[in-house]
Parts: structure tokens; C-alpha cells; sequence
């Protein structure tokens, strides 16, 4: 849609992203609070491992089904009511702290369950913001939201120990439950457009021949498949940097705790920068797929630079390059997404994208942890910068891949062509269908007000 198809879209933009602001500040400040209060109160890393796999895994299982979930229900009131229940259980576990019951397994209890309802409402959100924003402004908008997330990455350390420093972890958890609500509040003040489905799927409700439905579609939807398998890359071999550059700061360039939250900064400040040069500029790139495997080459040259750099103030100007390229793989990534899948099956996509996201990062430490252990991190982070490279080029060397990301890039006439000689897409229900695709390509974005 076109901006004079949505007379109000900026109130609405502003409203969306003013109440998610607020509502991620408040979550973030519990992540961070969490972490500290289990290492100053146990000292145990297997509490923090466990801590870890309550906080992530439940999510990555339940995208699945809340990708489907965001195409069958309204994904306003999804996202309304996953904050709302998370704030209603991070108030239960503050209260039962001060009633004094502070046993770890009711953190564990809270951190999966705030972890499930993520899960609901992550593919929500990413598939909400092509109902409010017009087509020619997505990648503005997800440059806006990609900056405020880095901008909160920046924040939220310094107030989290503020609150900590100053009260305790139960002060924490009131600010969270507050920040919540009135995110929920400023959401439900957002007019959002009803999603008809193309596909005829308003009747019976069938999930799991949803989730089916949305693996068929992006089985048969090559540039979505080839451009998760980008995302999952990145995120495997990027994973590992970004986990163990505190530690490569305190064996190479020393423990004090200024060094690492420097650190911290320039990885958070790199990826804001780069999340505000998306919001200024990235409506204007027209060939974003050759934009997003630049990023991930130099991505794997900077990280390799890292293990080889003896100065601590150039490694953290590399990770702050790292942060920038980061912001252009991600952008155009999610804005592509928008773009080209049928908003009835978007809510899938982004539940298979956040899959990725949050399997592949804790996977990669997974693998890479214990070898910190046996071999240098320098030698660790050559060697995954490498393998980005290599892997990346092995991947563009396969015709399809190469085939299937070009096609991301042509304009609407030339995919169309290129589609026509190629061979047709499955016609069951969740294939992708020409009747009812959006535009492969953003409208003149000559005027960007």
C-alpha cells in the first residue's frame, strides 16, 4: 500500500514504535538484572547455562506455532495480549520475592514463560509493521526500529544497574511490569487494517495445516528460502565473536570493567549508527541484496581482523564496523520479507526468521564456547571470519542460491519474466500465488517525508 492508502500511518508508526520502545526498555532492564543477580548470588556458570536455555529455548519452539497464530488471529491483540501476561508474571515474581521466596527454580519458572509469550509475540510484531507503514517507507521504519533496539542494547546496562545498584532486582521487576503496560496502552491506540486471507483460510481452524503451509511456502519460495539460509549463516558465525569478544578483552587487554562495557558500547553504538544510516539512506538503495552479501563479506573480514588486532582501541572500532554491517544485513533482510510475502503468511516467515535468530547465536556459542577453553580467542575469531567468507562464496557458487537472490533484486516486470520460464510453484494452499503477491520492489520513494 501507498502512503495515501494510509492517511494516518505516521501517528500510528509513532504510536507502534513509542509503546515498543518503552515496553523492550523494561524487558531488557529484567535481562540484564537476572544475569547480574545470578552471578553476584551464585557465582555458578551452570546456573547462568540454565538460565540461558529458560530464557531462549521456549521461544525458538514456540515461533513456530506463534507464526501461525500471527496469520489466524489479529496480531495486534496477540502482541497486547503476550505483553500483557508478561507483565502479570513478572509482578507475580516480584511479589513472591518479597514474600521471600526466592528459590532459583521460580526464575527459571518466570524467565520461560516470559520466553514463551516472546515467542507469540516476535512474529507479530516483525508481520504487523507492513499493515501500518506503507511499502515505500519500510525500510525507513525498520531502520527506525533497528535503531531504537541497538539504542536500548545502550541503555538499558547503565539503568538496569542504576535501579539495581540503588533498590534491588524486585524494583527491576515493578519497572518491567510498568513499561509493559503501557506499551499495551499506547498499542491499543494503533489502527491496524483487518488481514484478509487470500487463501481462503478465515473458515476451520487448522494449525498445524498452517505450519505445513507455511513450510511449503517457504520450501517453494526460493529468494525466502536462500535468504534465510543467508540469515542463519550470520547468525551462526556471528554468534560466536559477539560471545566471546568480553573474553578476548580480559585475557589480551585486561580484566577492568570499564574495557568490557567499553566493548559493550562500541558493538551497541555500531549497531545503532548503522540502524539510523538504514532509516536515512536505505529507502534510496535499489539493489539491496548485493548491499546485504557486501555486509556479510566484510562481516567475515572484520571479524578475522579482530582475532589479529593487538590494539584495543582498533578492536573496538572493528566491532563497531561489525555492529554497522550487521544493521545492513538485517534491514533490508526483514524489509525484503515484508515486501514479498503475502502479509497472510508473514506472520510463518518471521516465525521460521526468529527460529533462526534464537537457535543459531546460543548454537554457535555452543560450539565455540568450549574451544575458548582449549585454544586462543584470536585464533577463534581468524577462524570464523574465515569460515564466513568461505561459506558465503560456496553458497553464491550454487546456481540456484546465486539465481534466487538476483531475482530479489529485479524489478517487478523482470521477476515476473524470470518466474514464467522457471518452474511453477506448488498450488496448494500457502504457495506463493502471482493473484495476490505485493509488489517485489518498493514504489518511487522519491518523496520520503
Amino acid at each position: 500500500m501507498s502512503a495515501t492508502d494510509m492517511p494516518h500511518w505516521k501517528r500510528n508508526v509513532g504510536l507502534f514504535l513509542t509503546g515498543q520502545t518503552i515496553s523492550l526498555l523494561g524487558s531488557m532492564l529484567v535481562q540484564f538484572a537476572v544475569m547480574w543477580h545470578l552471578t553476584i548470588e551464585t557465582r555458578s556458570g551452570s546456573v547462568l547455562m540454565l538460565s540461558i536455555v529458560f530464557g531462549m529455548l521456549p521461544q525458538a519452539f514456540v515461533s513456530i506455532f506463534g507464526g501461525v497464530w500471527a496469520d489466524r488471529h489479529s496480531r495486534k491483540l496477540l502482541i497486547m495480549g503476550a505483553d500483557t501476561t508478561i507483565a502479570v508474571v513478572t509482578l507475580g515474581l516480584a511479589l513472591l520475592m518479597l514474600s521471600g521466596v526466592d528459590d532459583l527454580w521460580v526464575i527459571y519458572v518466570a524467565l520461560a514463560v516470559r520466553s514463551v509469550f516472546a515467542g507469540i509475540q516476535t512474529p507479530a510484531v516483525s508481520a504487523m509493521i507492513p499493515q501500518i507503514v506503507p511499502t515505500d517507507q519500510l525500510m525507513r521504519v525498520n531502520g527506525m526500529f533497528q535503531s531504537i533496539q541497538s539504542g536500548m542494547m545502550l541503555l538499558a546496562p547503565a539503568l538496569a544497574a542504576a535501579i539495581y545498584a540503588s533498590f534491588d532486582i524486585v524494583a527491576v521487576f515493578f519497572v518491567d511490569a510498568a513499561t509493559a503496560l503501557i506499551g499495551v496502552g499506547m498499542l491499543a491506540l494503533v489502527t491496524v487494517p483487518r488481514l484478509v486471507r487470500a487463501d481462503g483460510a478465515d473458515g476451520p481452524v487448522s494449525y498445524f495445516g498452517d505450519l505445513a503451509a507455511g513450510v511449503r511456502y517457504i520450501g517453494a519460495n526460493a529468494p525466502v528460502k536462500w535468504l534465510v539460509a543467508l540469515f542463519a549463516l550470520v547468525m551462526f558465525l556471528v554468534g560466536a565473536p559477539s560471545y566471546l569478544t568480553p573474553l578476548m578483552v580480559t585475557r589480551t587487554f585486561g580484566d577492568e570493567v570499564w574495557k568490557l562495557t567499553a566493548n559493550e558500547l562500541f558493538w551497541g553504538g555500531g549497531m545503532l549508527l548503522g540502524g539510523i544510516i538504514m532509516a536515512t539512506v536505505g529507502p534510496r538503495i535499489e539493489r539491496r541484496v548485493r548491499l546485504m552479501v557486501g555486509s556479510v563479506l566484510l562481516t567475515g573480514v572484520l571479524v578475522a581482523g579482530l582475532g589479529l588486532s593487538t590494539n584495543m582501541w582498533v578492536f573496538f572500532g572493528l566491532g563497531l564496523l561489525i555492529g554497522i554491517m550487521f544493521a545492513a544485513l538485517n534491514t533490508p533482510a526483514f524489509t525484503i520479507i515484508q515486501e514479498r510475502v503475502e502479509p497472510e503468511m508473514q506472520g510463518r516467515v518471521f516465525g521460521f526468521v526468529g527460529i533462526v535468530i534464537t537457535v543459531a547465536m546460543p548454537l554457535s556459542m555452543v560450539v565455540f564456547g568450549p574451544l575458548a577453553d582449549q585454544f586462543s580467542v584470536e585464533s577463534l575469531l581468524v577462524l570464523a571470519g574465515a569460515l564466513l567468507v568461505v561459506v558465503l562464496v560456496a553458497l553464491l557458487a550454487v546456481p540456484a542460491a546465486r539465481r534466487s537472490l538476483a531475482e530479489i533484486d529485479r524489478a517487478p516486470e523482470a521477476s515476473a519474466s524470470a518466474a514464467a520460464g522457471s518452474e511453477e510453484a506448488p498450488s496448494e494452499a500457502g504457495a506463493p500465488s502471482s493473484e495476490n503477491r505485493e509488489p517485489a520492489v518498493p514504489q518511487d520513494t522519491a518523496d520520503l517525508h
